[in-house]
């Protein structure tokens, strides 16, 4: 009997790379520098993962140990238990109070505005006068201990400062993205029962202003008229006009820290006390808020940082990740891991493609920017805009490139191997969530051998398994559903104010312990990760997928990603992305939505139906003639999440043919794409 919550495996990528010798000629020292000491590592998190923890932990500050490693209830965990530590000392004051105040922590590129760009550099004593200055400020204006502080901010260093100085009170924080709307802070304000927000004059992006604290007004007048008051909003001076100001409740950010002590002690926090809240919007209904608490994430997202990275103080490395401090990508990988490890991290303003498409690769150049970390959305972008951009500047200095936020296409794997990294730097292509806070399944860059478009090998203290519905392991290169078995440090610890949709979301998926049906009085111990996978005949995990997307194509489910990596195989195509629409005859059939090469647009509509023919067969033979797309659309730019993934939904919506799109949209980045789409011919 087929099993219906199986999935199709269509992708086959044989390619194998194996990962440089700590011997070979510009590479640097490995960490881990074998794959036999990884599955050493790996066999005993597994084993004892209360002896691996702890010892991984007590490298930490605590200013009271912990007495218990981990407690597991599910869906809850508790790690590290009766220890107090504090996020913002582990970042910032343990450096300085180890001789290292005066090295260089964070460097702060902004957008070219007129010519050069502005470029700010902190040290761990600056870090630790600012924040300390900004923490005592929001004392004095009655933020205490426990209480959510929302942060709206665009990519400067005050974003940062914002961030440890609720760390250092004890304050959680509740970033949101500077491109959400007015209704997006509305609604994570009242969930988060936030009365502070801190925010700029406004960001630039390519040249324009986002206006922020116009942003924020206009929230603050509405959440007045729904009872909730803001009683202090502090406002960033980053673009120096004229902005609104209501007396008593605005105040200049920088007025207010220079005129507060520099002199702060950190606050300790218990492990389990809640560090921020991330919210995450679902397909539908309101967006989730997500709870990470202090220790296990702390702990987490710096040794995943270290290994995952190769993070080595005094090495002369520089990291960057790319992403914005308003996703969890920035919150563990900009701040709250790099800072530990003692390596400087970047923070860049701007967008890619501005001033010129070779932004980022100047960027690295002039920074010897070692550890480079970005989406997929973004390299295949890279891609489309040409390899002269990154071939016109030196990019000897990297040694790890990593990707993040979806799986990557086998192609754009390869381009960035090779345009990128020289065909010398190891790719850690991460698989992790909002939820995860960190790393969960990665190559380590000197031990594991890589695959194009495959994530490889659980981190320490990953137990990940293919299942199925009924929570039974699926046999090798078996499609089924991805899910964790035990729980991990940072592990989220609930959905802020509905524990029910906690559980639904990520512990009902699979039977409970008893093997009956979950409940949320019996929830299920496996954290359901809401995506597709399998494993090859190596153990190496291939996403497929959100479960979500998978289309069920005359009885059989093909996840959508390997379809749209044999598009993106096509020497025309840069982009695709799939989704199901009616079929009268399969029931579902697939529809192909693609950003072409330059210079591959038809131009006529003979032409564009001989590509689309060409497309077809070409899926066909990659992956078999269950695949071809029954539709196939060609556009300039796809819909895109400002964080850069692919908003799948809606295009659901146009597939289907439906007249008005009725989803959110308030996270989708160029309301004009849609426009277009809905005008394009299909075939």
């Amino acid at each position: 009997m087929h099993d219906s919550s199986s999935i199709e495996s269509v992708l086959h990528e044989q390619r194998v790379f194996q990962p440089p010798s700590a011997n070979t000629a510009g590479a640097p020292r490995w960490l881990i520098g074998s794959i036999d000491e990884y599955r050493a590592m790996h066999r005993r998190s597994i084993d004892d993962p209360e002896g691996f923890w702890g010892e991984i932990a007590r490298a930490f500050h605590w200013s009271t140990p912990f007495s218990r490693v981990v407690d597991w209830n599910p869906p809850d965990a508790r790690w590290f238990i009766g220890g107090r530590t504090n996020l913002c000392f582990n970042c910032v004051d343990r450096q300085v109070d180890s001789g290292h105040g005066d090295d260089p922590a964070l460097i702060w590129e902004g957008e070219p505005i007129d010519g050069e760009p502005e470029i700010r550099r902190l040290s761990y004593r600056d870090l630790q006068a600012q924040t300390s200055r900004l923490a005592n400020a929001l004392r004095a204006m009655g933020v205490a201990k426990g209480d959510v502080v929302t942060i709206y901010m665009g990519m400067v260093p005050e974003l940062a400062v914002a961030v440890l100085a609720c760390a250092r009170m004890g304050a959680a924080h509740s970033v949101i993205f500077g491109g959400f709307s007015a209704q997006a802070i509305v609604d994570r304000v009242i969930d988060a029962d936030s009365r502070v927000i801190i925010t700029c004059d406004g960001a630039w992006r390519r040249g324009q202003v986002v206006p922020l604290k116009d942003n924020v007004d206009a929230a603050c007048d509405q959440l007045s008229k729904q009872g909730h008051a803001v009683s202090h909003v502090l406002v960033c001076r980053r673009i120096g006009g004229d902005v609104a100001w209501t007396t008593g409740r605005d105040h200049d950010l920088a007025q207010v820290a220079n005129d507060a002590s520099p002199d702060c002690p950190c606050e300790p926090m218990d492990s389990e006390d809640l560090a921020f809240l991330l919210y995450t919007s679902g397909s539908t209904g309101k967006p989730k808020g997500i709870r990470h608490t202090t220790g296990g994430y702390m702990v987490h997202t710096a040794l995943t940082s270290r290994y995952v990275f190769n993070l080595i103080p005094d090495a002369g490395q520089v990291f960057w990740c790319t992403a914005d401090v308003g996703w969890i990508t920035g919150h563990s990988y900009i701040i709250y891991g790099i800072l530990p490890s003692r390596v400087p991290t970047v923070m860049y303003e701007g967008a890619p493609n501005h001033p010129q498409p070779d932004r980022f690769w100047d960027i690295v150049a002039r920074h010897r920017v070692t550890q480079f970390y970005t989406a997929p959305t973004a390299i295949r972008a890279f891609m489309k805009w040409g390899a002269e951009h990154p071939g016109r500047h030196d990019l000897s200095s990297l040694q790890v490139l990593g990707t993040v936020g979806e799986p990557i296409n086998p192609e754009a794997w390869m381009w960035y191997h090779t345009h990128i990294g020289g065909q010398r730097c190891p790719i850690v292509d991460t698989w992790w969530q909002t939820e995860t806070g960190g790393h969960m399944i990665t190559p380590l860059p000197g031990a594991t051998p890589t695959k194009p478009g495959s994530c490889t090998l659980p981190f320490f203290g990953i137990d990940a398994a293919i299942l199925n519905e009924r929570g039974q392991e699926q046999p090798r290169n078996t499609g089924g559903l991805l899910a964790i078995r035990r729980p991990w440090p940072s592990i989220l610890r609930g959905v802020h104010g509905d524990r029910e949709r906690f559980i639904q979301t990520y512990f009902s998926r699979f039977p409970g312990s008893d093997g009956k049906p979950p409940t949320v009085d019996s929830p299920s111990p496996f954290y359901f990760t809401g995506d597709g996978a399998r494993q090859d005949q190596d153990g190496y995990f291939w996403i497929m997928g959100r479960v979500d997307d998978v289309i069920n194509v005359s009885g059989h489910r093909l996840g959508t990603m390997e379809v749209e990596s044999a598009l993106v195989s096509h020497p025309a195509v840069v982009e695709a992305a799939v989704v199901g629409m009616p079929h009268e005859i399969k029931g579902t059939g697939v529809a192909a939505f693609c950003t072409l090469e330059p210079g591959h647009a038809p131009p006529d509509e003979p032409a564009a139906k001989a590509l689309r023919a060409a497309l077809r067969e070409h899926v066909a033979r990659e992956i078999g003639a269950i695949a071809k797309p029954d539709s196939i659309r060609f556009t300039d730019a796809l819909p895109k999440t400002r964080s850069g993934k692919i908003m799948r939904r809606l295009l659901r919506s146009l597939a289907a043919g439906e007249e008005k799109i009725t989803q959110d949209t308030t996270t989708l980045e160029d309301f004009s794409v849609l426009a277009r789409l809905k005008e394009s011919e299909e075939g």
